[in-house]
């Protein structure tokens, strides 16, 4: 008997389940920081007391110092203060994009998997179609039927998303539309409306997971760049694409004005993803 197969049942451990040190590091990491980042979107005056919209002139330019830990901007507004309370909005463009691209994707998907070919090939077309325009690109086309702001955005974003994430949903539903368990479920006389509650939004439950968390961190890095071009939440907003187009006059005076909003946009994209790979590793090591 190898001394593998001798040990107790308890001891034995998936390969799949073993993480190395550095990626619980990274991972717990990221949880803290997205942890953070979600108290800042609902209680920003826990971590801080200013007021983001305060003007300062005396102090304006002012680099990080201990009164400022990350400086002031052109009108002497505190740069901390300011990205605390920009969590919120970038955090709210980014999930709510988010959810828009999902659901456009279902509506999309559903319907063509399930739907008979005709169906299947319009839906086919249609992400073609989408296709054929990059994603921002889709996204400034949107954003120029509508007005600036935080809500058309959303909409501009998670319209431009929705490609990407209806055609792998899509895929899936194609692939388990002849499965076992929904031949089964036909065969017992269930609904379509049945099969789709019990068996189809399930089995998509976890890749949808999957996908919105690692999809968060990059619907606000498109966000933030259509913002740099004017076509976010108008200025003085406190949002981290907005503060970026801000600052961009004064790099070279004042370089701590785009430079903090630029990390906090690319932790939180690393700190999505990272949560993203965990939950598919895990889902992936559960699954029998």
């Amino acid at each position: 008997m190898s001394a593998t197969n001798s040990l107790p049942l308890s001891l034995k451990t998936s390969p799949r389940l073993r993480l190395p040190a550095g990626r619980h590091i990274g991972l717990t990491l990221a949880s803290v920081y997205l942890a953070v980042l979600i108290l800042a979107a609902i209680a920003p005056h826990l971590l801080t007391h200013g007021n983001p919209y305060g003007i300062a002139p005396r102090a304006a330019f002012t680099p990080p110092c201990w009164q400022h830990p990350l400086g002031t901007d052109q009108s002497g507004r505190d740069m901390w203060t300011r990205l605390i309370f920009g969590a919120r909005s970038s955090l709210v463009i980014g999930i709510g994009s988010i959810l828009l691209a999902l659901s456009v994707a279902l509506s999309l998907a559903i319907p063509g998997a399930f739907g008979g070919p005709v169906a299947e090939q319009c839906v086919k077309w249609i992400f073609e179609i989408l296709f054929s325009f990059p994603t921002v690109v889709l996204a400034l086309l949107l954003t120029a039927l509508f007005s600036s702001g935080t809500f058309p955005l959303i909409v501009a974003v998670g319209i431009g998303a929705a490609p990407g994430y209806g055609r792998m949903l899509f895929g899936q539903f194609l692939t388990i539309r002849h499965a076992g368990f929904i031949e089964a479920a036909r065969s017992l006389g269930h609904s379509p409306s049945q099969i789709l509650r019990r068996h189809l939004i399930p089995n998509a439950f976890r890749p949808l997971l999957i996908a919105g968390a690692m999809g968060v961190g990059q619907t606000i890095i498109w966000a933030s760049s259509l913002s740099f071009l004017g076509l976010g939440a108008p200025p003085p907003a406190a949002e981290w694409g907005t503060m970026l187009a801000m600052g961009r006059d004064y790099i070279a005076e004042a370089w701590w004005i785009t430079f903090f909003p630029g990390v906090a946009i690319v932790m939180t994209m690393l700190a999505t993803t990272s949560l993203g790979r965990f939950l598919k590793n895990r889902f992936e090591a559960t699954t029998p």
